[in-house]
């Protein structure tokens, strides 16, 4: 890639530094989109051994783009992202991606085709891992800054996307009993 179009590429990433989700971090300062996308990042380095079968360097990247579209749309919690906001930040999202020099373009647009239509074992283990990384997230995060839904939504995300393996849905269990010890700070 031209050494001016990378710059625009990582000019529009960094946005995602200031890009702030709806969890909070155990400080207790607002999480960075950013900051998700290298955990979820790092999460799926760490499985490489659990799913030698999967094509992890694939997981990799769908993890470091998966949320490129909140540059131009901002987060929106998927409790609250309705279809005309899914589709504003995939047109968007889209129309940027062709706008990328080959062989980019191509292989991000394949990654996304491949991402919404989860069918791959890689697409999969990319959306357990985004939506598992975001109950952890809440896990640490001070039980004050829960809104009241989480507190029973916390104890659901992401099962049915667990479900399709017996590592998965025993790391949801880990993870749903930390939820749990945290739930029992209320009483």
């Amino acid at each position: 890639m031209e050494p001016a179009k990378l710059l625009d590429v990582l000019h529009l990433a960094e946005q995602l530094k200031d890009t702030t989700r709806h969890a909070y971090t155990t400080n207790g300062r607002h999480e960075s989109v950013a900051e998700h996308s290298w955990r979820i990042t790092l999460f799926a380095y760490f499985l490489r051994d659990e799913f030698p079968e999967l094509d992890m360097d694939k997981v990799l990247r769908m993890c470091l783009i998966h949320d490129l579209g909140e540059c131009f749309t901002g987060d929106i919690p998927s409790f609250e992202k309705t279809a005309a906001d899914t589709a504003r930040e995939d047109n968007a999202l889209l129309d940027w991606v062709a706008s990328l020099p080959a062989p980019y373009s191509a292989d991000m647009a394949a990654l996304y085709a491949e991402m919404d239509a989860l069918q791959t074992p890689e697409a999969k283990l990319y959306k357990a891992l985004d939506k598992l990384e975001a109950v952890i997230q809440h896990n640490e995060s001070p039980l004050d800054t829960w809104i009241p839904l989480e507190y029973e939504l916390n104890l659901t995300y992401g099962n049915e996307n667990v479900a399709h393996s017996p590592y998965l849905t025993e790391l949801r269990r880990a993870i749903l009993n930390e939820t749990e010890k945290k739930l029992q700070e209320c009483i």
